[in-house]
């Protein structure tokens, strides 16, 4: 911009991207599918109260919103959820769907031109009724799901089984009219999967205090005339063996992805397919999530790669994968086909997650839906470098880092700029590498941001995955603080101007962070997990009750490792300025997590703030929420690393 640059100091850039415009692109596209030869989907409405509406792609490329407000299309079995819809084309040619609405949990059917129909009941107990991953049998007149049935009103009162939903509305007031076609012989599953012929149908399971990252089982069974299910046995996985994904080829050959070998592959009728130390597989933290998807060609999508996704397409004959030529360098676990069509959701540091459809028969891409707007210039979006650092005992560390960037501002040449490590959820997951404006509205600014993809983060095997067993608030935060100071050690990062943030185990790992290290000025804690003895002694739900028998170890064992790692039983020891937002509705990581610690904190005279959002779980989806929620967040580093940011509200910061 020649003339036009001018040189301010870090943190006091102008920028385009202010907080409303990074909340309205919060969210994408997800749980796509074909009802006869349209694509539909799901896609956020942060601006009508966070809802997820279901999106109809019709043939000639118009698209509409199918369900208006309030209707919110969301599963919340095990919290997380799973596919909330599933459609056909019905009688008339008319699309028939089925889908849970968020408010009640209910299963509803669905016609385009008529109102929604309760097929399920509400439950007076506990949780009540949830259905997730629904399959349509119009064949029998039913829709089979998983069904997750709270018998109590404690958070694992729970049973979890496959059932199948009379179409006609007969369940609609009778759980008695509910069909189940399966015991609790497992405490969860996956929706069913059923074969070409009808006559036989697969499902994963697990157990605690496994995840279904750690090993999972394949259960096979045969389908009985009347649509029972007959002699369920399990034919693959276990304890150590995560299967993610199971379904069937064209030709009846049974197709899942396995991590026996360290990575999770593909599997015809237990063969291996295409053997690479790479993932066609993830964790699978909402039910239906979907990594492949076999063609009418004998052909299969996928969606793979290694710390990246790529959408290609596997010939299971040769091995051999074909990538989609595009733009995209990430793919999110959801996949649909339809003859040689197949439907994927793909991103890249330059657009935000796009609705993307490949046809086989020619090799082209496109994007079909939920394309990318640039609506700032692109120049303001941050430019990333894939980065692997050192760690303790000469580990690898892999991260994301975004340079502060601006095309029309430099900072004085003596100057460093701050950073702010960004520690993803799960912790069983990672940071992938796509644009978000939450980023950009940091780096446009002049504010550094390192996403760092620790031991135990995904897409780099099952050994670096399982980096963080028993060592979750030691491997985590002693990456996140090499890649830190080597920021600073290289001269990339101002060593007195660091920050830590993160949400979820993230934000477990900003306040493990703060008390363990003296890395950071300052940290952002985002609906965090605080007390490891509360967390696992029933103060969250019932999928992770027994996530940190891995995670930290058996309780009742190591009793005091609990302890000794939870910043709640440490919080004399912060001394560093922080920032806790909490959703009020939060299940997972509950308000009193929050609440405990800060009564730790009263006397200590360290500056901090605490925002609370009513209405908010976890996960902020609302616009008005993620406003203020980043304006909180700049203002604090504005205040500890003597910034000034034009245009942001000050938080007031108690002490």
């Amino acid at each position: 911009m020649g003339d036009d640059v001018q040189t301010l100091p870090y943190g006091s850039w102008p920028s385009p991207i202010d907080a409303a415009l990074a909340a309205a692109h919060d969210g994408h596209p997800e749980w796509v599918g074909f009802v006869g030869d349209e694509a539909w989907w799901t896609e956020p409405r942060p601006t009508e109260g966070g809802r997820r509406t279901l999106v109809r792609r019709r043939t000639d490329g118009s698209e509409e919103s199918v369900l208006p407000a309030p209707w919110n299309v969301r599963s919340r079995v095990i919290e997380y959820g799973g596919r909330p819809w599933a459609g056909t084309m019905g009688a008339g040619d008319r699309p028939l769907v089925v889908f849970v609405n968020f408010a009640d949990q209910r299963l509803y059917r669905y016609e385009p031109g008529g109102d929604p129909r309760p097929l399920t009941p509400v439950s007076p107990v506990g949780g009540g009724l949830r259905w997730a991953d629904p399959v349509l049998r119009l064949d029998l007149g039913e829709v089979w799901c998983v069904l997750e049935e709270f018998t109590g009103d404690g958070p694992t009162d729970v049973r979890r089984v496959l059932a199948a939903v009379p179409l006609d509305g007969s369940a609609a007031q009778d759980r008695d009219a509910v069909r189940e076609l399966t015991d609790a012989r497992h405490r969860f599953v996956t929706g069913p999967r059923i074969s070409p012929d009808g006559r036989h149908v697969a499902w994963l399971g697990w157990d605690h205090p496994r995840m279904p990252w750690d090993g999972t089982e394949l259960v096979l069974a045969s389908v009985a005339d009347d649509g029972a299910l007959r002699e369920p046995r399990t034919v693959a996985g276990g304890p150590e063996e995560s299967i993610a994904q199971v379904d069937w080829a064209r030709d009846g050959a049974l197709l899942y992805a396995s991590d026996r070998t360290g990575w999770w592959n593909l599997y015809r009728d237990g063969e291996p397919v295409c053997p690479r130390e790479e993932e066609f597989g993830g964790p699978l933290w909402k039910l239906g999530q979907r990594w492949f998807a076999p063609l009418e060609s004998g052909l299969i999508a996928v969606v793979h790669g290694r710390g990246a996704t790529a959408l290609g397409v596997l010939d299971p004959e040769t091995g051999e994968v074909v990538d989609a030529a595009g733009p995209w360098t990430e793919f999110a676990s959801t996949l649909a086909v339809h003859g040689e069509r197949v439907v994927g959701v793909g991103a890249s540091p330059r657009s935000a997650h796009e609705v993307v459809e490949l046809d086989t028969r020619t090799g082209r891409a496109r994007v079909i839906g939920a394309g990318h707007d640039d609506s700032v210039d692109p120049a303001y979006y941050p430019e990333p470098q894939i980065r692997t650092f050192t760690g303790p005992d000469g580990r690898e560390i892999h991260a994301h880092v975004y340079p502060p960037h601006h095309p029309g501002c430099v900072a004085p040449g003596d100057e460093l700029p701050p950073y702010v490590v960004w520690a993803h959820g799960g912790p069983t997951s990672r940071a992938p590498l796509v644009l978000d404006l939450s980023i950009a509205y940091f780096t446009s600014r002049g504010i550094g941001v390192a996403e760092v993809n620790y031991g135990g983060s995904t897409g780099h095997g099952r050994e670096y995955r399982n980096r963080l067993r028993e060592q979750w608030g030691v491997v985590d935060v002693e990456d996140c603080a090499a890649v830190a100071l080597a920021l600073a050690d290289e001269g990339t990062a101002d060593r007195d101007r660091l920050a830590i943030r993160g949400g979820s185990a993230g934000g477990w790992t900003a306040a493990a962070s703060l008390t363990a290290t003296d890395v950071y000025a300052c940290g952002t804690i985002v609906y965090p997990i605080l007390d490891l003895a509360g967390w696992g002694e029933g103060e969250t739900h019932d999928f992770e009750s027994q996530y940190l028998e891995t995670l930290v170890g058996p309780l009742a064992e190591v009793p005091a490792r609990y302890a000794e790692r939870s910043p709640t039983e440490h919080a004399d020891r912060i001394t560093a300025p922080f920032l806790l937002l909490q959703g009020l509705d939060d299940v997972i990581c509950p308000p009193a997590q929050c609440e405990r610690f800060l009564a730790r904190m009263e006397g200590r005279r360290v500056p901090h703030a605490y925002i609370a959002f009513e209405g908010e779980g976890h996960g902020f989806r609302r616009a008005e929420t993620m406003i203020r929620a980043l304006e909180s967040e700049l203002s604090l580093y504005a205040q500890v690393f003597v910034l000034n940011p034009p245009g942001i509200p000050t938080l007031e910061l108690d002490k």
